[in-house]
This record gives structure tokens, C-alpha cells and sequence, in this order.
């Protein structure tokens, strides 16, 4: 049976999937708040709340 291939590694590969799943997401609801008409600063600041 052959190895599992990694893309960096073992550690490293789950870690850089849940980046890329967090930046998506960031990205996505940055662009509707853009389209619903707020600015970035009042997006960060109703996440905050």
C-alpha cells in the first residue's frame, strides 16, 4: 500500500486547510457587507460586538 502523500506535511496540511477556511469566509462576508453598503472598519466593528 502507498504512502499518504502530504502537500507540506503531516501537521502542517490540516493546519494550512483551516487557514484557507477562515480566509474564505473572512473574504465572503467582507464582500456582502461591501455589497449590503458598509465599509470595512463598520464590518470589524459589528464583529466585535
Amino acid at each position: 500500500m502507498a504512502a499518504t502523500a502530504y502537500i507540506i506535511s503531516r501537521v502542517a496540511d490540516p493546519m494550512f486547510a483551516v487557514f484557507i477556511g477562515l480566509s474564505a469566509a473572512a473574504l465572503r462576508i467582507n464582500r456582502e457587507e461591501k455589497a449590503a453598503g458598509r465599509t470595512t472598519p463598520q464590518t470589524l466593528e459589528a464583529l466585535r460586538r
